[in-house]
């Protein structure tokens, strides 16, 4: 992409010179558009991207003619309005022609502030960032992509949000008018449609065509986007409308910006879901992206004390603490089996919680269903996805049917639902409440005693295990404001198993779309609002996802971001070697490791990576790669010190696989 805008840009300077070769720009007396510059008397040209010459460096730096007073404001002025008027805090971009405009009027009309630009290497990991962000602040960022190209980049990472329930606001440049459009690469990058290449998995979008059109879709993108189930939402920006002079005798407009209430589940229905669950005997209750909000996390948590029922946090989101006893995540299949009454709030997969699916040989891979619930058990759902679902991308997952079904949003519909479950709960049903909670007391104490005998398994092994890794990483960061801005899931989950999550923010879940390359980028955005609250940001980092878009290091070290990344460098992509070795397993052979530790095509050396030496060379302070287990506790000890004194960090862990 890089090289394609370097083309551009020489086609426009080439045009530029072309139009004033003979004459006087900003001083300079131009007397043969072909001459060669060592010809002319100049002084020393400024620094440009291109090979000096004059016409280069008087269009570079020469000052542009004062225009009549009309035409003076473009329209990107007027957007960066728009922007203000929502506002956002940051916009995240990675430079490009097709917003030109838009670019030059944030900085010098907008003063480069609400929003802030900030520079980022790849259009995925911008989307990344946003979305980390919004996970943290509730609040959504604006992604400048450029044309057809930006926009192809920034798709995984859409389609991430998409499939998470993440709202990001995707401006894309586009220059619509083929009349009036630079011929080449300006071209190439253009198209009638944009938005068609993300439209399965985006919310709404459209391509304004006017100053106001662009003023109404802008607050009715961010609008939609944030009326629950969240999704991103894309606008297409024509570099003409950008460009054009504020339109003589139209008065151009703001709408207001006035949030929509998120839609609640039937209360008929959720009046007899809370009847089946006050009169059931062993009632679970599962939830996935539940708490929109930390609000969420503290109406999921009464609504379980209400009943004395155990939670299943499949982490979509933190939705009850992790020290909580009933939080009891690590039975789930046997609570479920047990269970007369299932509620699942915002399930991503209703069907794979309360069934099993088994890879096996005898039927060739196509698995095999496995009940998971008792066959009397009721089964009760409320979830927004139904509002939304669209037909192409199957993040919907397999239908499961269940006794009582409600669209709407699980933390807008909890208030109420509580409210039936306490109205319908038999007054004489408080001793077997008393008698259900100390049960779950003493299985969440007798989990919390085998984690930690477990971590202590391995502990001087080389490569570290994965528990010692985190068991050594909240030694040190224990006594901090700390949130964990990483999924837990590629390292046993052991934080989640061993430290106490109990505020919302120190736990952000995974991509939704499970998308590799969003792990870091998606830190970056996390530990950037952090950052605003004086909190630590701690990224446990996957060596595989890092290589997608590693140039995020750099916008984390000059945008001043602080934020531990601590490398779980295992040296392969490991989900992928599991797959290589259950296949070599059911075809009766050995899997070939290649002269390496892992199969072919799923190792990460020979040679091995220096991530150290990486994050070192994008501006980040660094130690590693560690690999005797006693040299990480000074390494982690000096590396939070940076962090803590406001820069990212970086310590490279060898590491066992999981």
């Amino acid at each position: 992409m890089a090289n394609t805008r370097g083309s551009s840009r020489r086609v426009f300077l080439k045009t530029v010179v072309a139009a004033g070769a003979t004459g006087t720009v900003a001083g300079a007396q131009v007397a043969n558009a072909a001459g060669p510059a060592e010809h002319l008397d100049l002084p020393p040209p400024k620094p440009s991207a291109l090979p000096p010459n004059a016409q280069v460096a008087a269009a570079e730096v020469g000052q542009v003619p004062n225009a009549p007073e009309e035409s003076r404001k473009p329209g990107s002025d007027f957007m960066v309005d728009v922007m203000k008027s929502l506002n956002f805090d940051y916009l995240l971009t990675n430079p490009a022609s097709s917003v030109r405009s838009f670019h030059e009027s944030l900085i010098n009309y907008g003063g480069n502030k609400m929003p802030e630009m900030l520079t980022c290497m790849h259009e995925e990991s911008a989307i990344g960032m946003a979305h980390g962000y919004f996970k943290i602040t509730g609040k959504p960022i604006p992604v400048l992509v450029h044309g057809t190209v930006g926009l192809q980049h920034a798709t995984m990472g859409i389609f991430n949000a998409w499939c998470d329930r993440v709202p990001i606001i995707v401006i894309g440049g586009n220059h619509l008018d083929a009349a009036t459009r630079p011929p080449g690469v300006p071209t190439f990058h253009a198209a009638q449609d944009p938005n068609a290449i993300i439209r399965d998995f985006t919310k709404w979008d459209d391509q304004p065509v006017s100053l106001n059109h662009f003023a109404q879709s802008m607050v009715r993108a961010y609008r939609i986007a944030m009326t629950p189930p969240y999704e991103p939402v894309a606008i297409s920006l024509d570099a003409g409308l950008q460009e054009v002079p504020y339109p003589k005798g139209e008065k151009l407009q703001i709408p207001k910006y006035v949030a929509s209430a998120p839609p609640q589940a039937d209360a008929a229905a959720l009046r007899e879901a809370a009847k089946l669950l006050a009169e059931a005997e062993n009632p679970v209750i599962i939830a996935d992206r539940a708490a929109r909000t930390p609000a969420g996390m503290r109406l999921v948590t009464e609504l379980a004390e209400t009943l004395q029922a155990p939670v299943v946090d499949q982490l979509g989101r933190l939705n009850i603490a992790t020290n909580h006893y009933l939080n009891q995540s690590s039975r789930g299949r046997a609570l479920v089996s047990q269970a007369d009454v299932v509620l699942g709030l915002e399930l991503s997969d209703f069907w794979g919680t309360v069934n099993g699916y088994i890879d096996n040989e005898e039927n060739h891979g196509h698995g095999i269903q496995e009940r998971g619930t008792k066959p009397s058990a009721k089964l009760i759902s409320i979830s927004a996805t139904e509002l939304l679902s669209k037909s192409n991308f199957q993040d919907f997952q397999r239908f499961q049917p269940v006794d009582i079904g409600m669209a709407g949003d699980a933390e807008a519909s909890l208030p109420l639902l509580i409210e039936y479950v306490k109205s319908a709960l038999p007054a004489g049903k408080k001793d077997a409440l008393s008698q259900r909670a100390e049960r779950h007391k003493k299985a969440w104490a007798e989990n919390r005693a085998r984690s930690i005998a477990a971590a202590g398994i391995a502990w001087d092994a080389q490569p570290i295990s994965t528990a010692r890794l985190c068991a050594e990483i909240w030694n040190q960061i224990k006594g901090e404001d700390w949130s964990m801005v990483s999924r837990d899931s590629f390292h046993s989950s052991w934080p989640t198993r061993l430290w106490p999550f109990d505020k919302y923010y120190q736990f952000i879940g995974a991509s939704g779309g499970y998308g590799v390359g969003y792990g870091a980028p998606a830190a970056v955005g996390a530990a950037l609002a952090n950052r605003a609250f004086g909190r630590f940001s701690l990224n446990i980092q996957s060596d595989g996802d890092l290589m997608y878009a590693p140039g995020v290091l750099w916008t984390a070290a000059h945008h001043k971001i602080p934020m531990l990344n601590v490398m779980h460098n295992n040296r392969g992509y490991h989900q992928e070697v599991m797959h290589v070795q259950r296949m070599s397993n059911r075809h009766d052979r050995v899997a070939n490791l290649g002269g390496g530790s892992v199969p072919v095509g799923t190792g990460i050396e020979n040679p091995n990576i220096d991530y150290a030496k990486l994050a070192s060379s994008l501006g980040m302070w660094s130690a590693g790669p560690i690999t005797d287990p006693k040299d990480l506790a000074p390494a982690l000890k000096r590396a939070v010190e940076v962090v803590k004194g406001g820069e990212p960090a970086l310590v490279d862990v060898v590491c066992q696989p999981r």
